[in-house]
């Protein structure tokens, strides 16, 4: 859990300095004017920062818990440096429709973790789909809370109330399974058996 310790740490150091440094913070949450001339780092250092303490703590809990996990399954297939740019490359893919959705919109910001966070959590529910995850203090199973967590994200996207980027946890979230399903196919098939056991009774 190397590289999932580091990424927590690096991101606590970053966010805690940006909530002191509000023109750190500003240099580099995601804000596609900057991007347009040329800020290309916001498309990673966007989820470096966070909003506050609570958005901070919410995303690492998440990562420590799960991203130790997949770090553990990863490493074989891509070793532990696979792992971290599998974690960026979440931050990248997650964050890429907002992008051009707002490309244009010099009112539009986003910033937080929570698409590489989403990334890890997918592919942990793709393998394990019916372990236990609490959220806040209620148990439910993995796969239901996957199937909550993707219903409320394209309600709540839609009406766009809220200040939450609910696109980015949806396509981080598709990117974490696809990565996963394409670096080790038999996974696939496990997960569809997984699903089917308590229906099977096996």
């Amino acid at each position: 859990m190397i590289v999932t310790i580091a990424l927590i740490a690096l991101t606590c150091a970053v966010s805690m300095t940006g909530f002191q440094n509000r023109q750190q913070l500003e240099s580099l949450l995601f804000w596609p004017p900057a991007v347009n001339r040329g800020g290309y780092h916001r498309f990673i250092t966007h989820g470096f920062v966070h909003a506050d303490g609570q958005h901070l703590l919410f995303n690492m809990v998440t990562l420590f818990f799960f991203g130790r996990v997949m770090e553990e399954v990863f490493t074989p297939y891509i070793g532990m440096a696979g792992f971290a740019l599998f974690y960026l490359a979440a931050l990248v893919v997650a964050i890429l429709p907002s992008y051009f959705q707002h490309k244009n919109d010099a009112r539009y910001r986003s910033l937080g973790a929570s698409g590489a966070v989403s990334a890890v959590l997918f592919a942990y529910i793709l393998i394990a789909p019916w372990s236990t995850i609490y959220v806040f203090v209620f148990p439910i199973p993995a796969i239901l809370y996957a199937a909550l967590f993707t219903a409320y994200g394209f309600y709540a996207g839609r009406l766009g109330h809220d200040h939450i980027n609910h696109s980015a946890h949806l396509w981080g979230a598709g990117f974490g399974i696809l990565f996963t399903l394409c670096m080790e196919p038999r996974v696939g098939p496990a997960f569809v058996e997984r699903l089917l056991q308590p229906i099977t009774g096996q």
